[in-house]
């Protein structure tokens, strides 16, 4: 029996990079999953976010890992949105036992004053909010729900550090230290219901959120137009270890521990899966 077996888990951001390492993993261990991702354009983004054919790919990669699965399009800043699926999820599978809340962007372009700042919060933060919103209901004594954080949320003083201009990345910053303390309230009032509320907190992590120019530039901003490997180059000086970046399945085998009852007594953590990154003074663009 795998770790997770018969547990039925819903997965925001699920069409690729994080989220979709997850499903596989869950998937591998014996979870059904429902995969959730917007799988459409915000104006505000740099860089294109997920596609349908992506979530399709999921669905192929979840089910050739012997898992089923139900992928959804959806948006996490859409509450009513967000209950319809999970209801649809309840009335076909019976239950939601794992909540994997990891919808994130950090875009880069003022479409109007500030609106990537807004854009930010509003997936970042509400859209958690939301996920755990429309879920708390259905979840029973032992559930579990994991919420991705960043280390760019634990940075002391990091929304004031970020240069005038740049709002997307401010947000981000800001949702994720909004995320931390919120895990630790919610967790509080979870608790005595056996219901369990945890976030991960990874450094810089190989997906679409990192490579993107104006990371780059944030890490070599020396360079007009820095390529993926002159960036590449510069991002070990986040971290302890020296390393660029992490991968997406270093953080699922954590999603997969705290989804599973091998840690039934953990919650209200902030976990850093961040090779020494926040043991360091200097800081980076995270996720």
């Amino acid at each position: 029996m795998g770790r997770v077996d018969g547990k039925v888990v819903l997965i925001t951001g699920a069409a690729r990079g994080q989220g979709r390492s997850h499903a596989i993993r869950l998937a591998e261990e014996g979870a059904t999953i429902v995969a959730v991702d917007i799988c459409a354009p915000i104006e505000s983004m740099n860089y294109p976010l997920a596609s349908l054919e992506d979530l399709e790919q999921t669905v192929k990669e979840v089910e050739a890992a012997g898992g089923r699965i139900m992928a959804r399009q959806g948006d996490v800043r859409d509450r009513a949105q967000m209950k319809a699926i999970v209801e649809e999820a309840v009335a076909e599978y019976g239950r939601i036992d794992v909540v994997v809340a990891n919808a994130g962007i950090c875009p880069a372009r003022d479409i109007t004053m500030c609106s990537s700042f807004v854009d930010a919060v509003d997936v970042d933060l509400l859209g958690a909010m939301n996920t755990v919103a429309v879920t708390m209901p259905h979840l029973q004594s032992g559930a579990s729900i994991v919420i991705t954080g960043s280390t760019a949320g634990m940075i002391p003083g990091l929304t004031e550090g970020i240069a005038p201009g740049a709002s997307g990345g401010v947000g981000y910053a800001y949702a994720k230290q909004a995320v931390a303390r919120y895990v630790e309230v919610l967790a509080l009032q979870l608790a005595p219901h056996m219901v369990r509320l945890n976030a991960i907190h990874p450094t810089n992590c190989d997906t679409q959120l990192l490579h993107n120019e104006d990371v780059y530039r944030a890490f070599r901003p020396d360079l007009a137009h820095p390529t993926r490997e002159e960036a590449v180059a510069a991002f070990p000086a986040m971290q302890a270890m020296p390393i660029p970046y992490i991968d997406p399945v270093d953080i699922s085998h954590l999603v997969v521990y705290l989804a599973s009852d091998e840690s039934r007594y953990m919650t209200g953590m902030n976990l850093r899966v961040d090779a020494g990154a926040m043991l360091k003074t200097s800081f980076g663009v995270s996720r």
